[in-house]
C-alpha cells in the first residue's frame, strides 16, 4: 500500500487510487493467457529423399545431364541458357518426363526473381510428372 506523506489531516479521504492490486491482477491474467494459448507450430512439410535400402540395385551409370532452368529478375525463363516462353517450357518438360530415365531439374532463380514465376516453373515440372527437382542458390 502506498504511504501518504504530507500535510493531510487524519481522516481526510485519499484522492489517489492504489494501482498495485490492479497491476497484480493484470499480471495474473496475462500469465493465465500465455499458459492457456496453444503453441504455434508453423511446419513446412517436405518430402525428403529416403536412403536406398541395402539390397537396392545401384543407380544406372548413364544418368542424363541435369536440366538447368534459370529464372531471371525480369521473369524471363532460360532452359539450359536458351530463352523460352511458358508454353515452350511446358513442352520441354513433357519431353523430359517422357524419357525412360528422367533428368534432374535444377531451378536457379535470380535473387530478385518474383516468387510467382519460380512457383510456376516448379508447378509446371510437378504437373508434367518430373520427380527429381531441386532449387539451386540464386545469383
Amino acid at each position: 500500500m502506498a504511504m501518504a506523506v504530507g500535510d493531510k489531516a487524519e481522516g481526510d479521504p485519499l484522492s489517489e487510487i492504489n494501482t498495485t492490486p490492479l497491476i497484480d491482477v493484470m499480471l495474473v491474467l496475462l500469465i493465465m493467457l500465455i499458459v492457456t494459448l496453444p503453441p504455434q507450430r508453423h511446419a513446412v512439410k517436405l518430402d525428403t529423399p529416403l536412403p536406398p535400402p541395402p539390397d537396392a540395385p545401384p543407380p544406372p551409370p548413364d544418368a542424363p545431364d541435369p536440366v538447368r532452368i534459370m529464372v531471371d529478375f525480369d521473369g524471363s525463363i532460360l532452359w539450359n541458357g536458351q530463352m523460352v516462353g511458358r508454353n515452350q517450357l511446358d513442352a520441354n518438360l513433357k519431353i523430359e518426363s517422357a524419357r525412360a530415365v528422367q533428368p534432374e531439374i535444377h531451378i536457379e532463380p535470380h535473387r530478385l526473381a518474383k516468387y510467382g514465376v519460380v512457383a510456376h516453373v516448379m508447378a509446371s515440372a510437378q504437373r508434367n510428372g518430373l520427380t527429381k527437382m531441386g532449387v539451386i542458390g540464386g545469383t
